[in-house]
């Protein structure tokens, strides 16, 4: 195990440098930058010339890059250039909103996800699998900014059950206001679910049509026990393999999601960053999106490990 860990966080290292140099490759790419942006349409050569400097933007590509990277990998994400106020400070502020929702979705979806995709799945071409296999056709085919908007016109604007945004009040958070989370988690959710549980039902009847099970089954075991005992571990080896990937998605649902209910996440943050050409703040919110990709999927190769011993680690 240390050594498979020590080779994977050195896999991690060069993952997440090759990512940041595209992220930085990225950011220059966009139009325009900052200083023409902060000086406005009116501005003089001279004056952006100034502010360029001034923010350090006149400076080679290599040479920002480094001391970006350097930078992070010490803590320091670097300074705003349109807020002018450390990286840090406004990412943290946004981030933990973002958990709050990331994790409410998952705790929802996965769970029930995973229960119903074992029920449908051990029942195969049955009235009750067809239903869930249709709902979860559904649940995939739909956009979330789809099911969002559909979810705000008939549950907040039709019923009035709840707001239409989820803008959090100065003063408030997530927990003093959960009303504020039920539309966007429910998005999210949907979402999820149906991915997760179209996976779990597939791998379950591809499980239960295996020989080991059907020798289980000979044995005179009961029906329970060679589902829960001997199809469900092995079938839920690729589930963990989807539910690590959906992590890295939900990470980029959330931009769609916090953006359709003004939900103040670090996805909305970066889409800002993207239309104010924020360089750095853009840079550092995707490095974030990325470390929790990569941490993910090496909770799913760990996973694998403890659901079945006979996968090496290597």
């Amino acid at each position: 195990m240390v050594r498979f860990l020590t080779l994977r966080f050195a896999l991690i290292v060069v993952t997440l440098l090759v990512v940041s140099v595209v992220i930085f490759a990225v950011s220059e790419a966009l139009p325009s930058d900052a200083a023409e942006r902060l000086m406005g349409q009116y501005a003089t050569e001279q004056n952006v010339k100034h502010l360029r400097e001034e923010l350090g933007l006149d400076r080679s590509a290599p040479e920002r890059y480094g001391k970006w990277i350097w930078g992070a990998v010490r803590g320091d994400l670097g300074t705003s250039l349109i807020q002018r106020q450390p990286i840090t400070g406004i990412v943290g502020h946004r981030l933990l909103p973002s958990i709050y929702l990331a994790v409410a979705a998952l705790l929802i979806a996965v769970p029930s996800a995973v229960l119903v995709g074992i029920w449908a799945g051990v029942r195969p071409n049955s009235k009750g699998d067809r239903a869930v296999s249709l709902i979860g056709m559904v649940g995939i085919s739909l956009p979330e900014f789809v099911t969002g908007l559909f979810l705000t016109i008939i549950v907040a604007l039709k019923l009035g059950w709840l707001p239409t945004t989820s803008a959090i009040p100065r003063g408030e958070t997530p927990l003093t206001k959960p009303e504020i989370l039920i539309l966007p988690t429910l998005t999210l959710t949907i979402a999820l679910f149906a991915y997760i549980m179209r996976m779990t039902r597939a791998s379950v009847i591809e499980t239960m049509d295996s020989h080991y099970v059907r020798s289980a089954t000979l044995k005179g075991l009961s029906r329970k026990r060679v589902i829960f005992r001997h199809a469900v571990p092995n079938a839920m080896l690729p589930t963990i393999t989807v539910v690590a990937t959906t992590v890295g998605w939900l990470l980029g649902g959330l931009i769609i999601v916090e953006n359709v209910f003004a939900y103040p996440g670090l996805g909305q943050l970066l889409l800002n960053s993207i239309q104010t050409r924020d360089g750095p703040l853009l840079q550092a919110c995707a490095l974030l999106i990325a470390v929790a990709y990569t941490f993910s999927n090496l909770f799913a190769d760990i996973s694998y490990r403890i659901l079945d011993p006979r996968i090496r680690l290597t």
